[in-house]
């Protein structure tokens, strides 16, 4: 019962400051907090998250070396793979039943997504990190390694092999969006302050060059064609004009941010920091942005998740990771989306 009580006053707390931050005139906040899912035997840094249909979430907890498995019915922990190296990205392939995890020592774990045994593993030679999947080619992009060797590389989830086409960046590739009626990759490119831009289908890369630094969050609205890249230093939330690489627009956002999302049926960004907020910013349209509100969470939560609905009675819910601190345990915190 304890738990029950602890994860209430979290809920409580967190609403509280949610209303006394929330601007006027706002009938309700585009998040509550609504539960918690503790991780207890998870210490250090959380990085990124994947989703599995059948309602399981995975989460990267990158300072514990293990890949944490949670029923989000049940929202517990179903099992745990152990013995991971500073896990990073991951992605589950649905149609082929694998779950692929990138390690920061430089290797590609693949697991069967029943039995969570390693299948295999794939050498890239350095600092494996973001991760895409194409369901439709049913293909893995891997982001890895530094400088020269710094590269967006593909295996096929069907065979488990290493395609031969890579596309070399000439720095560590953050976050990377895929087009999905369109050819290109957005890259983020911190080290040399850039967002490269990379063309699938005849290889070529142009590059759209910063003012702004630390970009490492972004996600994509195709049909508008808007980049959206959140930096650190500043910390600004940044909105690009996909067909000329032009900056349309930068607004402030949460501190040491790590994941950000579009929510195409609200038309609203999810900025999650590290300084203890998440960013709600709305699209009024192509260009014109504004924050709705900066939601409390807790100091370290940089990474999150959010998938849109699930089902047609479903609610759509953000997934925050909370690191373990004085007061408690590791726990990822679930967000209900407020229309």
């Amino acid at each position: 019962m304890r738990g029950c009580y602890r994860i209430a006053a979290v809920v409580g707390i967190v609403a509280a400051a949610i209303y006394g931050n929330a601007q006027s005139g706002a009938d309700a906040a585009p998040l509550v907090l609504t539960g918690a899912i503790s991780l207890p035997n998870v210490q250090g840094r959380i990085d990124h998250f994947s989703f599995d249909p059948s309602n399981r979430l995975f989460v990267s907890a990158l300072g514990n070396d293990t890949e944490e498995v949670l029923d989000l019915a049940a929202q517990k922990i179903v099992h745990t793979i152990g013995a991971v190296p500073t896990p990073q990205g991951v992605v589950y392939s649905p149609a082929t039943n694998k779950l692929f995890v990138a390690s920061a020592k430089g290797k590609l774990y693949i697991y069967d997504g029943t039995s969570f045994d390693l299948v295999t593993s794939i050498d890239f030679g350095g600092d494996v990190d973001n991760l895409r999947y194409d369901a439709a080619e049913k293909c893995v992009y891997v982001g890895y390694g530094d400088d020269d060797t710094a590269a967006i590389g593909m295996v096929d989830a069907t065979t488990n092999r290493r395609l031969p086409q890579e596309y070399k960046l000439g720095a560590h590739p953050e976050s990377f969006q895929l087009e999905q009626s369109g050819a290109n990759i957005y890259v983020n490119l911190p080290d040399s302050k850039q967002i490269a831009v990379v063309n699938r289908k005849t290889g070529a890369i142009s590059r759209w060059a910063l003012t702004l630094e630390a970009n490492f969050p972004m996600a994509l609205d195709e049909a508008d064609h808007r980049l959206f890249v959140a930096t650190r230093s500043p910390a600004r939330l940044a909105v690009f004009d996909t067909n000329s690489g032009h900056l349309i627009t930068a607004l402030p956002c949460p501190q040491d941010s790590d994941d950000l999302y579009y929510d195409s049926a609200r038309r609203r960004l999810y900025v999650s920091g590290g300084e203890g907020y998440i960013g709600v910013f709305q699209q009024k349209g192509a260009d014109s942005y504004a924050l709705l509100a900066n939601i409390p969470s807790a100091v370290g939560a940089r990474t999150s998740a959010y998938f849109g609905k699930l089902g047609k009675k479903g609610f759509d819910r953000l997934y925050v990771a909370v690191p373990a601190r004085a007061n408690g345990g590791a726990e990822v915190w679930i967000y209900t989306v407020q229309d």
